[in-house]
């Protein structure tokens, strides 16, 4: 596929870092762009997210993250976005969970989103590569566990039933925080049902700081231990209440702060737990105000980085 057959997809690369080159990057991180949002119920335009994000973190500079004191940008590098079918759910899905066993195989990933359909492709290859069903911390507004998408067998508020029918997933190891949006019972209550746990938004009004969500943390930590399988890290940017982020496609009222969302990120994914890899989804630019949504996602994005390299030297300490 020529590159210059989609004029939206990305030329910059996230923190300024290097171009990811050869088969055996010297980098730990490898950044991918999924510019693909034809799965969406409401709102357009996360196919420009990968390009807004990576803008956004040109203004973290040296990117020394004030709690971790450390930078990753020696650590990371940027595959650029990768070069996907636009009208195909299916189609796009396949190629993307084929480039993405290659990537994988080669480092620790992230991914910037597009829409949310593009995670079941992830943990497809995640599947693949590790062998063995994963567990998934999922931020979100919507529990995403579907059976159908509007009259459609598979959309972004399917893939967690997907992902589980498939067995992709160690169903007990399914941590979903931030859930709010209106919802049947069977849906919104299908990973408590099968043995994970969803942490509503409203169960989390008032807590923001570390030590006022130490007993969340500890909960999602114990969990996720017990699974033991490989941990994924999807965070919808629409987790966040629409005053922190505007800029997307299925805005939910009630949501999340800003100051909650990094909380959980720098507690969670700085534990010694087998993180294997995170996406950031959902971010619309076409509905952004000021930037908010791509500086936060570029913020969470940047806080997953430093925190595994944190984990990381307190190992080799």
């Amino acid at each position: 596929m020529v590159q210059h057959a989609f004029a939206y997809l990305s030329q910059q690369r996230f923190l300024g870092a290097a171009v990811c080159a050869g088969e055996a990057p010297s980098a730990r991180f490898g950044v991918a762009g999924v510019a693909w949002d034809g799965a969406v119920t409401n709102r357009p335009g996360a196919r420009f997210g990968p390009n807004a994000i990576r803008q956004a973190s040109q203004m973290l500079c040296d990117a020394t993250h004030p709690l971790f004191d450390l930078s990753p940008t020696a650590e990371v590098c940027d595959y650029g976005d990768l070069y996907l079918p636009n009208t195909s759910l299916e189609t796009m899905r396949a190629a993307l969970e084929a480039q993405a066993r290659t990537l994988l195989a080669r480092q620790h990933m992230v991914w910037l989103g597009g829409d949310h359909s593009i995670t079941l492709s992830l943990l497809r290859a995640l599947r693949a590569v590790h062998g063995q069903p994963l567990a998934v911390l999922h931020f979100d507004a919507h529990c995403d566990t579907w059976t159908d998408h509007f009259g459609e067998p598979s959309g972004h508020g399917t893939w967690v039933y997907e992902a589980v029918q498939e067995g992709l997933v160690a169903p007990q190891g399914v941590v979903q925080v931030g859930i709010r949006s209106a919802a049947e019972r069977a849906a919104r209550e299908y990973v408590n049902a099968i043995g994970g746990r969803v942490i509503t938004a409203r169960e989390l009004r008032g807590l923001e700081s570390p030590s006022q969500l130490a007993p969340v943390t500890a909960d999602i930590r114990a969990r996720l231990a017990a699974a033991q399988a490989p941990v994924y890290v999807t965070l919808d940017i629409d987790c966040l209440d629409p005053a922190f982020a505007p800029g997307t496609g299925t805005p939910e009222p009630g949501g999340l702060r800003s100051a909650q969302v990094l909380s959980l990120l720098e507690e969670l994914c700085a534990m010694q737990l087998p993180f294997v890899g995170m996406d950031c989804v959902e971010v619309s630019p076409p509905y952004d105000h000021a930037e908010l949504t791509a500086n936060i996602a570029a913020v969470c994005v940047w806080t997953y980085l430093c925190a595994r390299l944190s984990a990381d030297a307190i190992v080799s300490n």
